[in-house]
């Protein structure tokens, strides 16, 4: 049980010191206007093309009203497009209108340039033993 707690404590330890390494705890992402709720929205979106608000909050684990609030926000200023499903009238599909397209751009630009000023330190061999870390948390935590 000890052991445990300490792997817990270890956990915890490391995500507030990446939280707070890349700033995910202010209230807007990279100096922009935008949450990382919202940017991660913004995100589901351009990736997929036309997606359903259903399917983006299955994607990330949001609450739906919290989902639903973001999508009011990004349709009243311009960010998104939204057309009807052909076989459900209900179910619209969104995608990013051109505005939307710069916002997400910028903002992709803009964390692409800090994941490049956190790594640039680091020699090429620790670069790749880091995203090779990375990617063995990520199969250990999927479950592969």
């Amino acid at each position: 049980m000890k052991d445990k707690t300490k792997l817990i404590q270890d956990i915890r330890e490391f995500n507030r010191f990446y939280t707070r390494l890349i700033g995910l705890l202010d209230g807007h992402l990279l100096d922009s206007d935008y949450s990382l709720a919202e940017a991660r929205i913004l995100y589901e979106i351009y990736t997929g093309k036309q997606i359903s608000a259903s399917q983006i909050v299955s994607t990330l684990r949001m609450d739906k009203g919290y989902v639903s609030r973001i999508l009011k926000k990004f349709e009243k200023n311009g960010l998104i497009n939204k057309e009807n499903f052909s076989t459900d009238a209900r179910v619209s599909l969104l995608a990013l209108s051109e505005k939307g397209l710069k916002v997400f751009h910028t903002l992709n630009r803009a964390s692409n340039d800090q994941v490049d000023a956190l790594i640039t330190p680091l020699a090429a061999s620790k670069q790749k033993e880091l995203v090779k870390h990375m990617q063995e948390i990520m199969q250990i935590l999927n479950g592969s």
